[in-house]
C-alpha cells in the first residue's frame, strides 16, 4: 500500500488558533515539567519509600524509555489517524500516568506510573503539527519557537519548582499537580483543538514499531546504567551492540516495509539529519547540566567547593537559566526573520558553550553559578527556539509529526549520551568524604560546552533558509490544503 496524503474536509468555523496554542502550551509545559520534577527530590523518594538508589533512579529510566519510544509512534499515527485525536490520548496518559504516581503505594507501583506518564511524550510532535495545519504561515514560526522554547523552560522549571512544592505540599503533589493540569487540558484539547486537515493514510507496519522500541529500550538502558556498571561492563557492552544490531535491521525494515513508520528517504534530508544532529549535540549539553548542577550546588562547602544549598536554593541558583531560555524562545522567531534560523543555531549554540566554559572555572560564589545558568539558558534557548521549525520546514505535512517526533527524540538521546559521560567523568574520583572531586565537575562541564560548541559546527551544515522562505514554503502549502480539500 502506497503512503498518500490526503486532505479531509474541515469545519466551516475553527477555533481560533491562539486558543489552540494556549492548549498546546499547557500541555507541552506539563509534559516537559514532568521529565525533571522527580530529579532533585530522588534522594527523599528512596527513603519515603525505604527503596536503594539503583531503583529509585527507574523513576528517570522508565519515563526516559518511555518516552523515547512513544514520541515518534505517537507522532506518526497522529499523521495517520488525526493529531487531535493522539493529542487527546497523549494528554488523557499523562492525567492517567500522574494520578496513579499521586496514589502508588510501593516504588514499583511508581515506576509503572511513570511508564505510563512517557507515552505523554506525543505532545511534542503532535503540537508542532497541529501549528503547522492551524496557523496562519506569519505566525507558525513564531509559535514553534515558543513551544519549542518550553522544551528546555520546563525541564529547568521542573527542578526549580520540585524543592517549594515538596517542603509545602509533600512530594505526592509533585504528581497531583500535573495531574490536574493535565485532565483538565485533555478535555480542552478534546473540544476546542480542531482536527488535522491532512492525513496520511495507510496501516502502520507492526514489526518497524517494535524494532525502533528494542534498539531505543538497548541502547538508553546501556547509556543509562553505564556510569554504575562500567563502560567495559559485558551487559554494557552487549546492551548497546544489540542497540546497533536492532537499528540495522529496523533501517532495513522500514526500506523494505510499504507504509514506513518513518521514512529514511525523509532522514537523509540535508535539512532533517543535519538538524537532527544538532538536537543531539544540544541535548548532551542541556539535559546533562540540569542533571548535575544541582548536585554541585547541594555539595557541603567543607568538601571544597559546592554551597550545601537545600532543594529549594539550588533550584532558585538555576531560575535564571529557565528565565532566560523562555524569554529567548519569545525573540527568537524575530531574530530570525532578520539573519536566518541556521544563524540563531550557530549563535545561539557558541553562547551555550560560553556559559558551560564559564561555569567550568567560575564557580565558587552562588551568584557567578547563577550568571552562568543564566548564559547557558541564554544560547540553548536560542538554538531549541529554531530547531523545531527547521525540520518543519524540512518534510512535507504528512511528515511533521513523525519528523518532529525524531528531532524531539535524538534530543533525549543526546541527554542520555551527555549524563552517562557526565556521571563517569564526575565519579570518577571521590573525596574522603565520599563526594566527587571538584576535577571531575570542571572537568565535566569543559566537556559539556564542547558538545555545544560542536552542535555550532553542526549547524553551520544545516542548508540556508530565511524565516520569509519558511513562510512561504508553509504558506503554499496550505494553499494546496485548501484547494484539496475544496476539490474533494
Amino acid at each position: 500500500m502506497n503512503s498518500k496524503v490526503f486532505s479531509v474536509p474541515t469545519q466551516n468555523r475553527r477555533t481560533h488558533y491562539w486558543v489552540t496554542f494556549a492548549v498546546l502550551s499547557v500541555s507541552v509545559a506539563s509534559y516537559t515539567l514532568m521529565q525533571s520534577l522527580t530529579i532533585p527530590v530522588l534522594s527523599e523518594l528512596e527513603t519515603e519509600f525505604n527503596t536503594d538508589q539503583n531503583t529509585v533512579t527507574w523513576l528517570l529510566t522508565g519515563y526516559l524509555l518511555s518516552a523515547s519510544v512513544f514520541t515518534p509512534i505517537m507522532g506518526r499515527l497522529g499523521d495517520a489517524y488525526g493529531k487531535q485525536r493522539l493529542l487527546v490520548i497523549s494528554l488523557a496518559a499523562l492525567a492517567i500516568g500522574s494520578l496513579a504516581a499521586a496514589l502508588a503505594p510501593t516504588i514499583g507501583l511508581l515506576i509503572v506510573a511513570r511508564v505510563i506518564q512517557g507515552v505523554g511524550g506525543g505532545v511534542l510532535p503532535l503540537a508542532f503539527g497541529i501549528i503547522r495545519d492551524e496557523f496562519p504561515r506569519e505566525k507558525i514560526g513564531g509559535a514553534v519557537s515558543v513551544v519549542s522554547s518550553l522544551l528546555a523552560v520546563g525541564f529547568g522549571a521542573g527542578i526549580v519548582l520540585a524543592g517549594p512544592i515538596t517542603s509545602s505540599l509533600g512530594f505526592r503533589w509533585l504528581f497531583w499537580l500535573p495531574f490536574i493540569v493535565t485532565a483538565t487540558a485533555a478535555v480542552v484539547a478534546a473540544v476546542v483543538v480542531p482536527e488535522s486537515p491532512v492525513r496520511t493514510p495507510g496501516r502502520i507496519a507492526i514489526l518497524p514499531a517494535v524494532l525502533l522500541s528494542a534498539w531505543l529500550v538497548a541502547l538508553l538502558l546501556g547509556l543509562s546504567q553505564a556510569p554504575k556498571w562500567g563502560w567495559g561492563d559485558p551487559r554494557t557492552v552487549g546492551l548497546i551492540v544489540v542497540a546497533i544490531v536492532l537499528l540495522v535491521a529496523w533501517i532495513r525494515v522500514e526500506l523494505t516495509v510499504d507504509v514506513p513508520l518513518i521514512d529514511m528517504k525523509m532522514m537523509r534530508l540535508p535539512g532533517v539529519w543535519t538538524t537532527n544532529l544538532v538536537a543531539l549535540l544540544l541535548g548532551v549539553g542541556m539535559y546533562a547540566s540540569f542533571g548535575f548542577i544541582p548536585q554541585f550546588n547541594q555539595t557541603p562547602a567543607a568538601n571544597g567547593y559546592g554551597f550545601g544549598s537545600t532543594v529549594t536554593e539550588s533550584g532558585l541558583i538555576l531560575l535564571p537559566s529557565a528565565i532566560m531560555t523562555f524569554l529567548t524562545g519569545l525573540v527568537a522567531a524575530p531574530i530570525a526573520r532578520r539573519i536566518g534560523p541556521k544563524t540563531v543555531v550557530v549563535v545561539g549554540s557558541v553562547i551555550g558553550a560560553i556559559g558551560m566554559f564559564m561555569m567550568a572555572g567560575w564557580h565558587d560564589e552562588p551568584w557567578k553559578v547563577a550568571v552562568s545558568n543564566a548564559v547557558i539558558g541564554t544560547g540553548i534557548g536560542l538554538a531549541f527556539a529554531c530547531l523545531a521549525g527547521l525540520i518543519v520546514a524540512a518534510v512535507t505535512p504528512a511528515q511533521t509529526g513523525v519528523a518532529s517526533g525524531m528531532n524531539a527524540n535524538i534530543r533525549t538521546i543526546g541527554g542520555s549520551i551527555g549524563t552517562a559521560v557526565m556521571a563517569s567523568i564526575v565519579t570518577a574520583h571521590f573525596l574522603p568524604s565520599g563526594f566527587p572531586k571538584e576535577i571531575g565537575y570542571t572537568a565535566g562541564f569543559v566537556v559539556l560546552g564542547g558538545a555545544l560548541l560542536a552542535a555550532a559546527f553542526a549547524g553551520l551544515m544545516i542548508p540556508s533558509i530565511s524565516e520569509k522562505g519558511i513562510e512561504d514554503k508553509l504558506e503554499q502549502e496550505r494553499l494546496d490544503r485548501e484547494l484539496a480539500v475544496m476539490s474533494a
